[in-house]
């Protein structure tokens, strides 16, 4: 009788145990749990993607870097010589150090100073270095690590109060308007070129803006140049010292549309601007004048070319027009030639930036062309006068 109740028990356990339906139940209860788990795997790796990963340290070692610059150029002994310098650096070494210290002065960045850790930082010459190297070469920031063993971000810091701080310290001299003695010399320079009361050459420059805000775009492109640009108005001496500089019009303007907006003559008109008189065929003139291309208006300030000239005179003033007027476009070349920043297209976003890049490098070209301005080869003897009337002569005897 037992055994008969035990087979009983084992029976309805077993029919227990594998009840189709059970079964189905239990099997619909796991496919839940693993939806369940794989529904948190999923959030949790979406939550750990959006969280920032965690910034590697870099170790530039850059008391090295410190040690080796001055061992390359600022030591008594150094491994590169002076002529290698100048044309690394674009500038004598007074200059730079000139620079340097001057900065320095004007803001604790351009001192080395200690970290948290007491490790010390960049050193001035290499910040000045660094922003130098962007300048002449127009290389992009993060290429200088390897060199210079400095980041990409602190490259641009450099860059970025370096213009800055060569605008702020050096622009009232090196943008200066010209004095008395300025317009003296160049009125006795431009007598011996046959241009009595010439004050120089006016032209402007396209300066392409690569990141332009799209918005922006239609205002600062013109049909010639098919890219946003930035323009530069500038006059200019023989010597390529740049007079006047007027930086930030959009390029879809014009030279007339510049000169409506660009402070060239404002002091003639408030009547502050320095005498500047001369004589020419017996007749006394009050203000100097700039030559000009023909897109200029007609005024007294401006003399053009004369486009097509039909007699010996004209085609010899055609000629010596043509030839001085050049003289703002030589700037224009030589400035590109030394800071390469300004021949390739500006990458920066601010305008702002831009305007401090532009600014600096002419205030740079200054200082290098005050400094190299007695080696150069063609020179003007000021105590001695320009017979222009000789030379018309010889002109006309070798054209008859």
């Amino acid at each position: 009788m037992s055994s008969e109740i035990d087979g009983d028990l084992d029976r309805l356990m077993w029919e227990l145990t594998n009840d189709p339906l059970e079964a189905e139940i239990q099997a619909e209860i796991d496919e839940e749990i693993e939806e369940e788990i794989e529904a948190s795997i999923q959030v949790d790796l979406a939550t750990a993607s959006n969280q920032p990963t965690k910034k590697k340290y870099i170790d530039r070692n850059r008391e090295d870097a410190n040690k080796r610059l001055e061992a390359d150029y600022f030591c008594s002994n150094p491994v590169y010589t002076d002529a290698q310098f100048q044309r690394r650096f674009m500038m004598r070494m007074h200059i730079f150090l000139r620079i340097v210290q001057i900065l320095g002065e004007w803001s604790p960045y351009f001192r080395q100073r200690r970290d948290a850790f007491g490790k010390k930082g960049f050193s001035p010459l290499l910040k000045c270095t660094a922003a130098m190297r962007m300048l002449a070469y127009g290389s992009p920031a993060d290429l200088l690590d390897e060199g210079l063993r400095i980041a990409e971000s602190t490259v641009i810091e450099c860059l970025t109060l370096f213009v800055k701080g060569i605008r702020e310290n050096f622009g009232a001299h090196y943008l200066r308007r010209p004095t008395e003695d300025d317009i003296r010399r160049l009125l006795q320079i431009g007598e011996a070129r046959g241009f009595p009361g010439m004050l120089g050459s006016v032209d402007c420059m396209h300066w392409q803006w690569k990141n332009c805000p799209v918005a922006w775009k239609g205002q600062y492109t013109r049909g010639d140049h098919k890219v946003p640009t930035i323009m530069l108005e500038a006059v200019a001496s023989h010597d390529m010292w740049i007079w006047h500089a007027f930086f930030g019009v959009p390029g879809s303007n014009n030279d007339i549309n510049v000169l409506n907006q660009s402070p060239l003559f404002t002091n003639i008109l408030q009547g502050s601007a320095p005498p500047s008189q001369f004589t020419v065929n017996g007749n006394q003139y009050n203000m100097g004048y700039y030559l000009a291309d023909g897109i200029y208006p007609e005024w007294a300030a401006f003399v053009k070319t004369i486009p097509l000239p039909y007699s010996a005179k004209h085609k010899l003033f055609a000629t010596k027009q043509e030839a001085a007027r050049k003289d703002v476009e030589r700037a224009f070349g030589v400035l590109q030639a030394r800071f390469a920043i300004l021949r390739g297209p500006a990458r920066f976003w601010n305008e702002d930036t831009l305007t401090d890049i532009m600014y600096a490098c002419i205030i740079l070209h200054n200082m290098i062309v005050e400094d190299e301005r007695d080696s150069y080869q063609v020179r003007f003897n000021d105590n001695e006068p320009y017979d222009i009337r000789a030379e018309n002569e010889h002109y006309e005897q070798g054209t008859s």
